[in-house]
């Protein structure tokens, strides 16, 4: 069974995944966090997610932790996703933060993009 980073702390504009800090966004893909472009909901833009489509085949859906509030990405992103046959689920980024951590420690296949928040 493979073991996924856990993600251990989030906040002051980071994360700590796997004992790594990681200053701004975060993309965990294919259980490896690297740093992801958008620092804010409004500037997700589609290519953003090209990653996580061009590995559909592998991932379940993609959770996407969208910062303090929740609010739906641009509808640029969602119509995108959707067209290539990705799941997408949006909560806050601290929920998000969470929801991974479970659903990595049961196998489960999702990517994540955090939004980092302060």
């Amino acid at each position: 069974m493979r073991v996924a980073p856990g993600i251990d702390a989030y906040g002051a504009g980071g994360f700590r995944i796997a004992g790594v800090r990681y200053e701004g966004s975060v993309l965990i893909l294919e259980d490896q966090p690297r740093l992801w472009r958008p620092s804010a909901l409004a500037s997700l833009e589609a290519e953003d997610f090209e990653a996580a489509i061009l590995a559909r085949d592998t991932v379940e859906f993609f959770l996407l932790g969208a910062g303090l509030t929740v609010s739906p990405p641009p509808k640029i992103v969602r119509e995108r996703l959707r067209v290539a046959g990705v799941g997408l689920e949006v909560m806050s980024t601290q929920e998000a933060c969470r929801l991974y951590n479970v659903l990595s420690s049961e196998g489960r296949r999702i990517a994540a993009g955090l939004l980092a928040v302060r």
